[in-house]
């Protein structure tokens, strides 16, 4: 009797022992891959099925997941460049290296970049016809990108706007500021104002991309580095490093957006974003409580600001009685 008992034990530990085997994990179990007559696969890849968590749940189909490293590669410079009008010594390993550079790390900033080229398509013809009236290169629109992304940003410095005045610079190259209005924040004046510091600063060093440099350390800090290294090109200076890079930033961004499609950036005109339509209201009087002037305009306070950004207070007083030029929707 006492074998028969002992039998029966060990029968049912079996059964139950097997039973542990062939219960499957509630979420994730590996399971062995079909054997295949090619190559066997690499160690890194494997299939993995996925065990719905309720019994009504659809089945789930095997995912095969390869683990392989990223194909990157670099941009190739171009043999000969022009920025400005003159000539990149691409010839001096520093100037091909600073490009290089700049050029990779702005080419694998697709999200950033893609946004600027949407935004290309609503400021971009403002601030060409404006470089040109003023007999400023075309290429400094790329500088214009450089220092905002064309956003009406505010950097740590206090610096404003689509060309990044400094408060005690603007008022020099005719932006205004008050309690009420600050200028910097309009892309127009701002451009204009930008185009008097260029070409004063072109006809203090002589080229455009000194100027284009100085933009970013001022014509003081950069006539300083040109007296104590006794040179007179940018691409023989050393300056700050922020400098350094700035001129050679601009170079990339407009390699890269004037090749867009060559570095994959496909955007038809039904993507990128388009001058907003407006009409234009000219004042030399206060108009208070901006709320409702929008109001008795046809539209709201949000969109009378959003158009105007340089209107930085909720009233306009305008108590020196200047003048104004203020931007309205079209169909208001």
């Amino acid at each position: 009797m006492k074998k028969v008992i002992l039998l029966i034990c060990i029968l049912f530990s079996v059964q139950l022992s097997a039973q542990k085997r062939n219960h499957r994990n509630p979420r994730y179990v590996e399971v062995e891959a079909e054997q295949k007559t090619e190559d066997p696969k690499p160690e890194e890849t494997r299939t993995v099925e996925r065990i719905p968590d309720m019994p009504n749940d659809p089945p789930v189909k095997k995912r095969e997941f390869c683990f392989s490293p990223l194909m990157v590669t670099a941009p190739d410079l171009p043999k000969v460049f022009n920025l400005f009008g003159e000539k990149m010594p691409l010839e001096i390993w520093d100037v091909r290296e600073r490009f290089d550079r700049e050029l990779l790390v702005n080419t694998y900033m697709q999200g950033s970049t893609t946004y600027i080229i949407k935004l290309m398509g609503r400021w971009m013809n403002m601030i060409e016809e404006r470089l040109a009236a003023n007999g400023v290169p075309d290429d400094f629109k790329y500088l214009c990108i450089a220092e905002s992304a064309l956003q009406n940003q505010t950097s740590r410095a206090g610096a404003v706007g689509f060309w990044q005045f400094m408060p005690g610079t603007a008022p020099t190259f005719g932006l205004y500021m008050d309690g009420e209005v600050d200028e910097r924040y309009n892309p127009e004046k701002a451009t204009d104002a930008a185009c008097k510091y260029l070409k004063q600063a072109y006809q203090k060093f002589g080229n455009w991309t000194a100027a284009a440099a100085s933009y970013n350390c001022g014509m003081g800090g950069y006539n300083g580095a040109m007296s104590a290294q006794g040179e007179s090109s940018f691409y023989n200076l050393l300056l700050p490093e922020e400098t350094m890079r700035y001129v050679f930033r601009i170079a990339a961004l407009k390699y890269i957006l004037d090749n867009q499609q060559k570095f994959g950036f496909i955007l038809t005109d039904d993507y990128v974003y388009h001058p907003h339509k407006v009409r234009r209201e000219t004042i030399t009087y206060g108009i208070g409580n901006l709320i409702s002037y929008a109001k008795s305009k046809g539209t709201n306070y949000k969109t009378l600001k959003m158009l105007n950004p340089w209107l930085r207070s909720n009233s306009l007083n305008n108590p020196k009685g200047r003048t104004y030029t203020l931007l309205l929707p079209e169909n208001s």
